[in-house]
């Protein structure tokens, strides 16, 4: 870490008079295991390490990478953002962030153990996920994937005024997407396990999900039309989540993409939804103590009580709604600058699990699979029309499995009909949690 910090400082320190420089570097290992029939299907192991430099001179900005971190390339590297800062327009709110003193959280997001992890014992965990998920149940007929993910990383970031930061973050987790068929039928249902090292990871847990995601579908018929309670399984809401997230951020609002712009104060769900972007939680898949411009990560409230609170803001969106970055900086890497997004997004979660929701609902749909969510979702109007599958709830008990529904509404109508909210919060390997949660009055449609 020392020397990606270090290689950081160094390019900062060849700033010319009047420009503002950023460096991004990063140094990552990545490794995807897919078994098949009780051996590797495919395996993938990677190492990379690159730099990002980031040039403003007068409002123009320019950017460049380089998959080295030689010392002769990086000198061509800040040239290059220098040249592309020239051709660029000028916009006076662009500029690298400045140190606002916010402390990074004390967490530790690196297990050592899974930076040392043989390459053999990964390859067993990801065949024994293939071999539980077969085993889990007699109609599973087959496996569609069965994989184990891994990802250690450490960056630094730098800047010409005073930002010098850095984070080491590793997670892994397994997945298996199995095939159950009975009858001629054939259905599809997944299950993961997800840890920030191999020894949280529960191949079983994963394995029985898998399984009876898939089973409990077979024999799933198409209903008619109807506008009806729903539960939406936290796998739907964590998805869910996410394209709230992007509505909620800086970006979307200034660029009049976003359905909550102009509606800060506002109750825009009910007094029990509370809404958080928080990257020092450690439960969180994605936490991490700072963000994409080296400044301290910090828990961020969008929605309390059901009221607006704030949207979420890298240090472009901050300087243009003159309320400063939130933290909320992000990257895909050090081949991309920084845009603004959620991190870590989580509702507060109620008290009663999902069965004890269930038991509660006369006549409804759990929601346990949707599919082109983001396809289907204007980020504007807030209307959403998405694939489904699940379970009709009948006398508070799962009954019979339904297909080729779509369930449609709207964000906003989602938010304020929100009925209740589990107890059941699970970190998944995405920027948001899931929860289930019971929304009143959501068209079904049918036969």
């Amino acid at each position: 870490m020392p020397e990606l910090i270090d290689i950081a400082t160094r390019v900062v320190g060849w700033a010319e008079a009047g420009e503002q420089v950023e460096a991004y570097v990063v140094h990552e290992r990545e490794t995807e295991i897919r078994a098949y029939e009780g051996e590797v299907e495919s395996l993938t192991s990677a190492e990379s390490q690159g730099v990002g430099v980031r040039v403003v001179v007068d409002g123009r900005q320019g950017y460049a990478y380089a998959g080295t971190l030689d010392e002769t390339v990086l000198r061509e590297t800040i040239q290059e953002a220098r040249d592309n800062a020239a051709f660029a327009e000028a916009d006076e709110f662009n500029g690298v962030a400045a140190a606002d003193g916010v402390a990074p959280a004390a967490l530790d997001l690196y297990d050592h153990d899974l930076a040392a992890f043989p390459t053999d014992a990964k390859v067993a965990l990801a065949i024994e996920l293939e071999r539980a998920t077969r085993a889990a149940d007699p109609r599973i007929s087959g496996i569609e994937s069965a994989e184990y993910v891994d990802s250690i990383g450490e960056a630094a970031v730098a800047n010409s005024e005073g930002v010098v930061a850095s984070a080491a973050e590793t997670g892994c987790y397994l997945s298996a997407y199995s095939l159950a068929e009975a009858d001629g039928e054939t259905q599809t249902g997944f299950g993961f396990s997800i840890g920030r090292g191999a020894a949280e990871l529960d191949s079983a847990a994963a394995a029985d999900d898998a399984a009876e995601r898939a089973t409990r579908l077979l024999g799933a018929v198409k209903p008619p039309t109807q506008r009806l309670t729903v539960v939406l399984d936290p796998w739907v809401t964590a998805q869910m989540l996410g394209i709230i997230g992007h509505t909620l951020t800086g970006e979307a609002v200034q660029r009049g993409r976003s359905l909550f712009a102009d509606r800060m104060g506002e109750q825009v769900g009910v007094a029990e939804l509370t809404l958080l972007d928080d990257a020092t939680n450690p439960d969180a898949f994605t936490a991490t103590i700072v963000d994409g411009e080296g400044l301290a990560t910090r828990p961020t409230p969008l929605i309390d009580g059901g009221v607006l609170q704030g949207f979420l803001h890298n240090s472009y969106t901050g300087r243009r709604g003159a309320t400063g970055s939130t933290g909320s900086a992000v990257r895909g890497g050090f081949k991309s600058g920084p845009g603004v997004g959620a991190h870590a997004l989580a509702l507060t979660p109620g008290t009663r699990t999902q069965a004890e929701l269930i038991a509660g609902i006369d006549d409804g749909l759990l929601v346990q699979g949707v599919a082109g969510l983001h396809s289907g979702v204007n980020p504007v109007s807030g209307d959403f029309s998405t694939g489904a599958e699940g379970l009709r709830i009948r006398g508070g008990e799962l009954a019979e499995p339904v297909r080729e529904i779509t369930i449609a509404s709207t964000i906003q109508r989602l938010l304020l009909d929100i009925q209740a909210i589990g107890s059941d919060l699970e970190w998944l390997p995405m920027s948001a949690a899931g929860v289930s949660i019971v929304v009143a009055d959501v068209t079904m449609s049918g036969a």
